[in-house]
């Protein structure tokens, strides 16, 4: 029985992952240019998600700082989910939602980008996040499940996996991150 599972996972997340990184190449290659041109400007990359997609932003940003294939200087990355404080703050003054805008308002310029991971729905709190971003003139990037539909501001770029699994999708979110990591890093310092 386990290895039917063991089997089955690994269908599903190369059924994931194959078409998606083949038809999104372009894509990719779009969003890691980015992240090396905000860094080249002086930018900074804000990395924001709720539930679970909030640990994979704080790992995707202490990549981004420390390294993911090479030893290099660190590259600003910044996880606005790491404030328990600020979180149970806003939460006693029913307040949740701002959570990120937050922090982005009291941090970000015209020259960052925020990066949103995102499930099959985007949080109050996520899309509060990309309206603050466009009103401070940061660039937008949304990482998430091809089925998430923005009911407010939408992300400049979107990287949309096309699966509603829990699982596969939270994988398949970590992955991305992970190769943008090593895109802007080969870009940047030439692996």
């Amino acid at each position: 029985m386990n290895s039917n599972r063991i089997a089955e996972t690994i269908a599903q997340q190369i059924a994931l992952l194959d078409p998606f990184l083949s038809s999104q190449e372009d894509l990719l290659k779009e969003v890691s240019h980015h992240l090396v041109t905000t860094f080249h400007q002086g930018g900074r990359l804000f990395l924001v998600g709720s539930g679970p997609f909030g640990t994979i932003a704080s790992l995707l940003g202490q990549t981004f700082i420390h390294r993911q294939t090479l030893e290099r200087p660190a590259l600003p990355a910044i996880a606005l989910t790491n404030d328990a404080g600020l979180a149970s703050y806003l939460a006693a003054d029913n307040q949740s939602s701002q959570l990120f805008s937050r922090q982005l308002r009291a941090m970000a310029t015209a020259q960052d980008t925020l990066l949103v991971l995102s499930g099959t729905e985007i949080t109050a709190a996520d899309q509060e996040v990309l309206e603050t971003a466009r009103q401070l003139g940061c660039k937008t990037i949304l990482i998430a499940s091809e089925q998430t539909t923005p009911t407010g501001t939408a992300p400049d770029l979107s990287l949309l996996l096309p699966t509603d699994s829990a699982p596969r999708l939270l994988e398949g979110v970590l992955m991305t991150g992970n190769l943008l990591c090593s895109l802007v890093e080969e870009e940047l310092f030439g692996i």
